[in-house]
């Protein structure tokens, strides 16, 4: 096994992070210059688990790249043996991986120890080059009981940070027959306001997309937005989404509930206090038990918090004009733009999510960057130098009638001829 490469998406929202007070304006230091020391004085783990000593120019340039170009600037191609030792081989890294196998607590000194014994390595190798792949600090971590030091915390105001997370909810019928449902819901950790909340058959990361869209085109867009490792949540896409709109995504720590304590008591109040008391078998669509969530909501934003002692639509009110309106639609709908990278086949055609489309025959043989609303895929197209290419489903009946324009090619052959 040899180390993982890099993934672009993952490496672009670790850049972004790390630059995202800046760009937010929200850093503590007395500038930009004295928050990137600060940041770099250690190591940083990226997103592949190694370890990077970064300069404050790095972070620096980043930020340039990002007020350039956005969160495209960011994702940059990185050398394929960037992150490892070029005095480890492939053969060397399979080893490494074989011994933590089956010793998975055995320091990094000793597995250095018997790649020597072995002969797999020479002495020149340091334990340093070793412990990028041994990750000792992890495989300890399970061994050890720590106890988490929390603190009680809030933001000092509205969209400092929104918590978004999905909740089962009850079957109701539809189309005659019974289906799950799921809320999917945003709030605001200042106010306690439920920023959006929605009912849906499917908890997936189109619904959230759609969503989180909806809340940002209202509301304005939140400096960070924390959520769990949840399919919907823990995408290329939302990380994308997120970089664009300038909001730093936050993931909380893997079965760690207590870490998203206020998005779950939320729903745990709307349980108690509106679905336990609704008889659902009378419920006859999706949008009837929208309607229904609709009005709760907003009883919810006017009455007071048992935390705060405050509303949450009074605690809105009070500190929105720090909130990030959004430029215009159009530059919201090209921020929720998912994308897919795809190589166009020899028959001008690609396909994204088993749905095959007709490309411009310039892209044949390239790999192309599709891009599409996430509820939207046949509003596809390839952005290209700033041009947009819209993409449309390939009908292959259709195409068979067609007249193709292919240049004619004189071979030099002019028939039968004696020899």
């Amino acid at each position: 096994m040899s180390a993982r490469p890099q993934n672009p998406f993952q490496m672009a929202q670790f850049r972004f992070g790390l630059i995202a007070p800046v760009i937010q304006g929200t850093y503590s230091e007395k500038s930009p210059a004295a928050y990137y020391r600060r940041v770099t004085l250690e190591p940083l783990i990226r997103p592949d688990g190694s370890t990077f000593h970064y300069k404050p120019s790095s972070l620096h340039n980043w930020e340039l790249l990002y007020r350039k170009g956005g969160m495209d600037a960011l994702i940059i191609q990185s050398r394929k043996d960037k992150g490892r030792s070029r005095a480890l081989t492939d053969d060397t890294v399979q080893r490494i991986y074989d011994i933590l196998g089956k010793f998975p607590k055995l320091p990094a000194t000793q597995v250095r120890n018997k790649l020597l014994a072995e002969g797999t390595i020479t002495a020149k190798v340091s334990e340093r080059c070793i412990q990028r792949f041994v990750k000792e600090w992890r495989l300890r971590s399970s061994s050890m009981l720590v106890r988490k030091d929390r603190k009680a915390f809030e933001e000092e105001y509205f969209g400092g940070m929104w918590q978004a997370d999905s909740c089962y909810f009850p079957y109701i019928q539809d189309d005659g027959k019974l289906r799950r449902t799921f809320l999917l819901a945003i709030i605001d950790d200042h106010s306690r306001m439920l920023v959006a909340s929605e009912l849906f058959f499917n908890d997936n990361s189109a619904n959230f997309q759609k969503l989180l869209k909806g809340a940002v085109a209202t509301l304005g867009a939140p400096n960070k937005l924390y959520v769990d490792h949840g399919g919907p949540y823990d995408n290329n896409q939302l990380a994308l989404i997120c970089g664009n709109i300038g909001t730093a995504l936050i993931h909380a720590p893997v079965r760690d509930g207590a870490a998203k304590g206020k998005i779950e008591r939320m729903f745990r109040t709307v349980k108690e206090t509106w679905l336990y008391g609704i008889d659902t078998t009378t419920i006859k669509s999706i949008g009837e038990f929208n309607r229904m969530l609709t009005e709760f909501t907003r009883a919810y934003n006017l009455t007071v918090h048992s935390s705060t002692g405050e509303k949450p639509m009074d605690r809105f009110l009070r500190t929105r004009d720090r909130v990030k309106i959004p430029q215009s639609r159009e530059w919201l709908d090209d921020c929720f733009l998912n994308r897919e990278r795809r190589k166009v086949r020899s028959d001008g055609t690609l396909q994204v999510r088993n749905v095959q489309f007709d490309v411009p025959l310039q892209f044949i043989g390239q790999t192309v960057d599709v891009r599409f609303p996430p509820d939207h895929l046949d509003e596809a197209c390839i952005i290209f130098e700033k041009a947009k290419y819209q993409l449309r489903k390939t009908n292959k009946v259709e195409n068979a009638h067609i007249k193709r324009n292919n240049p004619k090619i004189d071979y030099g052959w002019k028939g039968d001829q004696d020899v």
